[in-house]
């Protein structure tokens, strides 16, 4: 009932429907009054003509002819207020569904920019409204709305090509280190302390070229898919597992899989990239002994990968950050497992093919992160928004 009262084009043909309702009211009983008054000078001409000419001199004569003057005036006014009652009904049945379409026609711009702006909140700057119309209100307030978002889709641009070109100029610096330690460690006459200190400065150089990548990686997710193919999660993320396998045995963490065919339509780089992300990520926050599971679902319009893990206590309010950049799970300052940049391409890539990403903490610790992606292979698809579940309802069983 609210979304009816709030809805401006029910608003505007309620609008037309009064307007039209007090005019046609107001019209039929000014023709009321005036055959009244017409009928009544009338009437009273045609009496006194009588009087005069002698047509009748009875009183009783009079009587009846008076009677049978009200008569006719009753039955006059009764005849026109009820056919033009008739007339008025349905004439305002007839104006209000012109009111309706009217309406419509008047606010089909402004849906068109709603429409648009639903689909930058989904993410994309790169729709336009490009609005048909001849110079007024609605054309002013759609060319301002196309400027304001030719300027941030620039901005935007600007700052994933910002993170790509820096990101490229310190990967040179990087591998350059990463050659010189290489050559005073395998000198012959190298001391044990070199070899220490080299494998230590080789592990943060390493480090390093992972952050570079990461950043990489979601300037890149940021940015609008060109390539789309289509692809099968389920088989992407079997490669991503057995990649993830050589750090889990490591850390002491099994890797469970519950892998059906889920076929999707993007990007199969960023979308194995995502998906390594997630296992990755689940396998280093984790316990010794812990497990994760990998599960991906097929539905009739959308694809699930859904990714749980045993690890630390995580409180619901600290999931949202988990999403930011830079952020990390238990240890955030100062952490070696990782960049703190996970979840954040995990997101990037998921809102890059219209998908969406959400996690929502275990009751015994951990996390289940729950991605869902479109299989429209269309650029300009609707968005996939999803709200977060509760974890019981894609608790795995114990691997």
């Amino acid at each position: 009932m609210g979304e009816w009262r709030g809805n401006l084009r029910v608003r505007l043909t309620v609008v037309f429907s009064l307007v039209f309702a007090l005019a046609g009211g107001s019209v039929l009983a000014g023709v009321l009054i005036m055959v009244n008054n017409a009928m009544e000078y009338s009437m009273g001409i045609l009496l006194a003509d009588k009087r005069y000419t002698g047509g009748y001199q009875s009183p009783d004569m009079v009587s009846s002819i008076a009677a049978s003057k009200q008569t006719i005036m009753d039955s006059m006014q009764a005849n026109l207020l009820f056919k033009g009652g008739l007339t008025l009904l349905a004439m305002w049945i007839v104006a209000t569904a012109m009111g309706w379409f009217v309406a419509g026609r008047l606010l089909r711009p402004l849906s068109m920019i709603t429409a648009t702006a639903h689909r930058i909140a989904g993410r994309t700057l790169h729709k336009r409204i490009d609005l048909d119309a001849p110079p007024g209100e609605v054309k002013s307030l759609a060319d301002s709305f196309d400027s304001m978002l030719d300027r941030l889709d620039e901005a935007f641009a600007g700052q994933g090509r910002f993170i790509a070109n820096a990101a490229h100029e310190l990967k040179t610096p990087i591998a350059l280190n990463r050659t010189l330690v290489e050559v005073a460690m395998s000198r012959p006459d190298s001391p044990p302390q070199v070899h220490q200190l080299g494998q230590n400065l080789l592990a943060v150089n390493q480090r390093h070229e992972r952050l570079i990548d990461a950043l990489l990686t979601l300037a890149r997710a940021e940015d609008a898919v060109t390539e789309r193919r289509l692809v099968d999660i389920a088989e992407l993320a079997n490669i991503a597992a057995d990649t993830t396998e050589g750090l889990a045995r490591r850390l002491g963490v099994q890797i469970g899989r519950e892998l059906t065919p889920a076929p999707v339509t993007g990007d199969p780089i960023l979308l194995e990239q995502m998906i390594r992300n997630l296992i990755d990520n689940a396998t280093r926050y984790n316990v010794e002994g812990g497990w994760v599971r990998v599960q991906t679902v097929a539905r009739p319009r959308h694809a699930e990968i859904v990714v749980s893990n045993t690890g630390a206590v995580i409180s619901s309010y600290e999931v949202p950050t988990l999403f930011e950049p830079f952020r990390r799970l238990t240890d955030r300052v100062g952490s070696s497992r990782g960049s703190g940049l996970g979840l954040s391409i995990v997101r990037a890539v998921a809102q890059a093919h219209r998908g969406d990403a959400v996690a929502v903490p275990r009751p015994g610790g951990g996390l289940v992160v729950r991605v869902i992606l479109p299989r429209s292979a269309h650029p300009l698809a609707e968005p996939v928004i999803i709200a977060p579940t509760h974890p019981e309802n894609h608790e795995p069983a114990h691997p």
